[in-house]
């Protein structure tokens, strides 16, 4: 009898226990909580105010996110690295303005429950008048689609949308600066390029690129810019494993190609070398080496001619002002007055002219030769950018093709036969505009 009493106590006792255990362990459900009408404000900041944001999470160290003077973001800890600006926006963005999804609990003893004693996330936001306060952020709830959140100080258990803790609770990959030159591409004043013993040096003046070494000649703004497009787009893999392995990789490969960018902050650089099928990159603007993408050491690899402005005319997409071409015996004279297009008094058909002038813009090399200029057959003056700027040419037959020279340029230009033919053709073709219809009376 007694042995029977003992039995059933310590049952009794062990679902008590379990009982107990269970009631202080479980996920809360939202099915049993009391929903509320509106989504209360857990922050409401002024972005502009933030200072700093340091974000915790066990097993990681701190991040830690400082905005500089000039309004820029950076990463002072673990280590100083420079910082995504677009990503940290967009973190700052989610605290000041953070609303919940629904109150869970006015005030509860057990924070274990909700996943925020210790909490999965902390974010410690400092404001410039040393004003700070504590974001803690916690589990998932049961239906997967909200994560328990809570501000120091404010006994409230709040859920967030999920998208929510992935925004502002961001790893210090995810925050860094991955760009292997942190530069912007329209701040880029020159461009030094080194291949085999060769440097090629590029200067901008505002959007017009020229070669400055090593001698002055037209350069490809459009293929710079694209060159320049590629550098700023180079991105460090962050996820490598072994970065001792790719710096003993770099340290025993073939060099390709390094480069210099200067902006008004300063230079640069950037070294690409090639082992076996693989290209590594090394950065004067972060640590370490970077395995990058064979496009970008391709894109460099290239010689000088290939950077040089093929074009006879840096006319490009703008409408001229004057043209004053002579082919032999004949002479064409052609001015614009708005959209209207003259010659010796009398206006043009605008259809026949714009043919014309799309010519005079193909006009370009098939490649850069030393000799072959004779007797030049054809003389073109071209005016345009509200008459600033005046371009002389002359172009010489020789043999199947053309040889072009622009005044006070040294570089001679292989044209071939068919386009000079077609300009010929298309200002022979040039007519006067049909007189305007009589109106009917």
């Amino acid at each position: 009898m007694k042995l029977r009493s003992l039995i059933l106590a310590t049952i009794v006792l062990i679902a008590l226990v379990g009982t107990l255990y269970w009631s202080n362990h479980r996920k809360p459900s939202d099915v049993a909580l009391k929903p509320v009408e509106s989504s209360p404000a857990i922050l409401k900041l002024d972005e502009a105010s933030i200072t700093k944001v340091e974000i915790k999470k066990p097993g990681a160290d701190p991040v830690v996110l400082d905005k500089s003077s000039s309004g820029t973001w950076q990463i002072t800890a673990p280590k100083p690295y420079n910082a995504d600006q677009t990503n940290v926006s967009s973190t700052l963005s989610s605290l000041a303005s953070l609303n919940s999804e629904r109150v869970v609990a006015d005030k509860t003893n057990n924070l274990q429950q909700y996943g925020l004693a210790p909490a999965s996330a902390e974010i410690d936001i400092t404001e410039k008048d040393n004003k700070s306060q504590k974001l803690l952020l916690g589990d998932t709830n049961p239906t997967g689609n909200a994560v328990y959140a809570m501000l120091e100080g404010d006994p409230h258990v709040y859920t967030i949308a999920s998208y929510n803790k992935n925004s502002i609770a961001k790893n210090l990959n995810e925050l860094r600066d991955k760009r292997l030159l942190p530069v912007a591409a329209d701040q880029i004043s020159r461009l030094d390029i080194t291949r085999k013993g060769q440097t090629i040096e590029f200067g901008r003046n505002k959007d017009e690129w020229q070669i400055l070494q090593p001698k002055p000649l037209r350069a490809n703004s459009v293929e710079v810019g694209e060159l320049i497009s590629k550098l700023t787009d180079a991105r460090m893999d962050l996820s490598a494993a072994d970065s001792e392995e790719s710096s003993s990789a770099f340290a025993s490969a073939a060099p390709v190609v390094s480069v210099k960018v200067t902006d008004p902050s300063g230079s640069q650089d950037l070294q690409i070398k090639k082992n076996k099928d693989l290209y590594y990159a090394k950065s004067s603007a972060v640590e370490g080496v970077h395995k990058v993408n064979a496009d970008l050491a391709q894109a460099l690899d290239k010689d000088l001619d290939y950077f040089r402005n093929k074009k006879v005319l840096d006319l490009g997409f703008n409408d001229p002002n004057k043209v004053e071409l002579h082919a032999g015996s004949k002479s064409y004279f052609l001015t614009r007055t708005n959209s209207d297009w003259w010659s010796n008094g009398k206006k043009m058909d605008v259809d026949t002219v714009g043919a014309f002038l799309s010519d005079l813009r193909d006009l370009s090399a098939d490649k850069f030769v030393d000799t072959g200029f004779s007797n030049p057959t054809l003389q073109l003056t071209v005016t345009w950018d509200d008459n600033k700027r005046t371009e002389n040419v002359s172009i010489a037959k020789d043999g199947d093709a053309y040889i072009a020279k622009r005044d006070n340029e040294p570089t001679l230009y292989h044209v071939e036969a068919n386009l000079v033919d077609a300009l010929e053709k298309s200002a022979d073709a040039i007519k006067p505009a049909a007189p305007p219809a009589k109106a009917k009376s």
